[in-house]
């Protein structure tokens, strides 16, 4: 009775000027300026000559990976700021620069050039060949599936899983038209009670009494995901993507208010959680 741990989106990582990776960061003018502070390289990277170069070289790696994702142009999108993670074929980098009558390279580079630098591309990195997350729908749908990250807390400079849970209920919920969709009362269920059934935490996951009081309070309608953005606050101003989200009125942990419209409330009930229990 092994039960697969499964995201809501396809994996995927964010490349651009401020994430680990993009897709010209092994052409060998712009690797030469890549400890360079962001407003700099872009200063840099604006000069026509500096674009001509980098636009004219190749790229330099045998990495199997990088080589795959710097260059998949169908299978990458611009992610915008209210972000799509089921987009069409249509939205591909490489439909986007053929009507613009430029090459792929070119579009990437004046990407993210643009919006002083903050704007991310978007690439799904399996599972996403035909523009459409229904196979994904139907691994969420079998019983024996269940909602989880394999990587959270990982690759903070590429990936922003933490938001999994909101983008289950606005668009597996709410705002799905390309395919089926699940019920509230399923996308709740898939996130509390049969997650705490599968770690072993038998004191919390439902509303009951004698139940820990850890409740979240949710207006569905007006939830809203915002684009990822990147913030330096780890150790030695390092960086992580970060992903706010409006529509939650409170968040309430051991039956204390952590979280009240938006705005931490200074409350820390939360405690350390060592393994399943009895």
């Amino acid at each position: 009775d092994i039960r697969a741990g499964v995201g809501w989106r396809p994996p995927g990582v964010l490349m651009g000027l401020q994430a680990t990776l993009n897709p010209l960061m092994t052409h060998p003018t712009f690797r030469a300026m890549r400890d360079l502070p962001l407003d700099e390289r872009l200063h840099r990277l604006r000069d026509p000559a500096v674009r001509r170069r980098i636009l004219g070289e190749q790229l330099q790696t045998r990495d199997p990976f990088a080589r795959r994702v710097f260059r998949h142009w169908t299978n990458m999108f611009p992610l915008g700021e209210t972000p799509d993670y089921e987009p069409g074929g249509d939205d591909s980098i490489d439909a986007r620069a053929a009507r613009a009558g430029v090459s792929p390279e070119e579009y990437v580079y004046d990407l993210m050039v643009g919006d002083e630098g903050r704007a991310f591309l978007y690439y799904p990195l399996q599972g996403y060949d035909e523009y459409t997350l229904d196979p994904l729908h139907e691994m969420m749908a079998h019983p024996r599936s269940v909602a989880s990250l394999s990587d959270g807390g990982a690759h903070v400079g590429t990936v922003s899983d933490a938001s999994f849970c909101t983008y289950m209920l606005t668009h597996w919920v709410r705002d799905r038209d390309q395919g089926p969709r699940f019920s509230l009362e399923e996308a709740v269920r898939l996130q509390t009670s049969d997650t705490a059934w599968l770690y072993g935490l038998h004191d919390r996951g439902v509303l009951a009494p004698g139940k820990k009081a850890d409740v979240n309070i949710i207006d569905v309608d007006h939830l809203h995901l915002h684009a990822p953005y990147m913030a330096y606050d780890l150790p030695g101003d390092n960086k992580r993507l970060l992903q706010k989200a409006d529509g939650y009125a409170a968040t309430v942990v051991s039956g204390e208010v952590i979280v009240e419209g938006g705005e931490m409330t200074g409350a820390l009930p939360g405690t350390l959680v060592r393994g399943p229990q009895t």
